[in-house]
């Protein structure tokens, strides 16, 4: 097996999650124990920075992960009772034997028992090894569901991270921009060319930029202690999202991804394994009523008898064949039968709800990316003419065709369109992705896709 700190984060997330190796079970090897759950001072800078770091450090995979060795231990203790049974016994005695009329007699007693068995028939086992698969599967499924999970929450804190930062940058040249709109209105006021209502209008709306700046300073702090709390590495400088890059536009049909979510879903997968256990269930609570046979074959070797009688050394081999047929258990059976009717009844209903709730995200996640092309669109047209609009509004301020109030009125309109277009570039991902997780295609070719759009700091 090949150690993830010996390959790129690309190839981690290419070989692992293409071949479908348990990510977790490798994080497992490369953390020492009890070092997993504390966060560390390592920066990341990439997606997938942050991406093999959440699989080390989070604490939901690795639960997921222990869930599922459990479910397979569970199938192979299914198939072990159907399996030869091999016993061994062996007992030896110091005896002391009086009996009235006769001498006192101390001998020492051995007796030494093997003995193989061998299930033929019995319902109940074949049915439980049977559920043993199923839930075996079901729990596989579902730590593929937190897998994907985590993933696209890594993503969505990465970007909400991003996000955040490139509206305080923002907000800091507007910040600069209407700074020197008031030093302008200031120096013309000194001149008696504008009035002091403009000078208090430039002087409000310079408070509040200022307001905003402190409130999207903490925001990018949450933002950032957010990423951190899912990976347990710091946020250092990211690789940000190009400004030139196309996200791909949502060709394929709502009802294409509702037929992908209803057959890939990863948790309706495992509600399905569930209600197929919950069927053999009832299957093997039936089978309370069916005959058990077993072969079985045993060697004694002893010298003493019943109440440990002395005897000559003997040796006894025998074989059989043991049959049990119930004929009455006092109604637990019936009682087991009717409870796993209703246990098959509930895990029915659940593979419903969790058909339609799967549904609705991904009716939704459709809806939310398709509006986001539409309104990144827009956003990016109205960002270009609001600037258009304020350069416009600027020189008509020095020419004295416009009044200061206008200007300042571009300008903010000019970085609420740019941080609304920043803004829409980001959720287009995240919706994005959440697609790709609902339909239960999100694939290592669509995170490394998503790397590809971001580029290093300053590029």
């Amino acid at each position: 097996m090949i150690a993830m700190k010996k390959l790129s984060c690309y190839s981690v997330l290419g070989l692992l999650l293409s071949c479908g190796i348990p990510l977790a079970t490798l994080a497992a090897e490369n953390v020492q124990p009890g070092t997993f759950d504390r966060p560390s001072n390592v920066l990341g800078f990439t997606l997938e920075d942050f991406y093999t770091a959440a699989i080390n450090y989070s604490p939901r995979i690795r639960i997921a992960d222990e869930r599922r060795k459990i479910g397979s231990t569970r199938r192979r203790a299914a198939n072990g009772r159907l399996l030869p049974q091999l016993n061994a016994s062996a007992s030896l005695t110091d005896n002391r034997r009086e009996q009235q009329g006769a001498a006192l007699e101390t001998f020492d007693g051995e007796r030494l028992n093997v003995q193989l068995s061998q299930i033929l028939f019995n319902w109940q086992e074949f049915s439980t090894r049977k559920q043993a698969y199923m839930l075996e599967d079901q729990l596989e499924a579902e730590y593929y569901v937190e897998l994907s999970l985590l993933l696209t929450d890594v993503a969505d804190r990465y970007f909400s991270v991003l996000q955040a930062e490139d509206a305080l940058g923002s907000i800091r040249s507007e910040l600069n921009a209407v700074t020197g709109q008031l030093d302008l209105i200031d120096s013309y006021y000194q001149r008696q060319l504008a009035q002091i209502t403009d000078l208090y209008e430039a002087q409000a709306q310079l408070a509040a930029i200022q307001s905003q700046e402190l409130e999207l300073q903490s925001q990018l702090e949450l933002s950032r202690e957010a990423l951190r709390a899912e990976s347990g590495i710091l946020a250092g400088q990211l690789f940000r999202l190009d400004d030139n890059t196309d996200i791909p536009t949502m060709e394929e049909s709502m009802q294409h991804w509702i037929e992908l979510a209803t057959a890939n879903n990863q948790n309706i997968q495992a509600s399905e394994f569930a209600r197929q256990a919950a069927q053999e269930q009832i299957s093997g609570a039936r089978g309370a009523y069916m005959p058990q046979v077993n072969v079985f074959l045993q060697r004694q070797d002893s010298d003493v008898g019943f109440d440990n009688r002395p005897l000559n050394q003997t040796e006894t081999t025998y074989a059989g064949v043991n049959i049990s047929i119930p004929i009455y258990a006092g109604g637990s059976n019936r009682a087991a039968v009717s409870e796993a009717i209703s246990q098959h009844t509930i895990a029915q209903n659940e593979l419903r709800r969790i058909q339609l709730e799967v549904t609705e995200r991904t009716r939704t996640a459709y809806l939310q990316v398709k509006t986001s092309e539409q309104r990144t669109a827009a956003a990016r047209v109205l960002a270009e003419s609001t600037a258009l609009a304020a350069e416009a509004m600027q020189q008509g301020f020095e020419l004295g065709t416009v009044n200061s109030v206008d200007v300042l009125n571009a300008l903010r309109d000019q970085f609420q369109a740019e941080r609304d277009l920043q803004r829409s570039r980001y959720e287009h991902v995240r919706f994005l992705l959440a697609l790709y997780r609902e339909a239960g295609t999100l694939s290592v070719d669509d995170l490394l896709e998503v790397s590809t759009w971001l580029d290093a700091p300053g590029n």
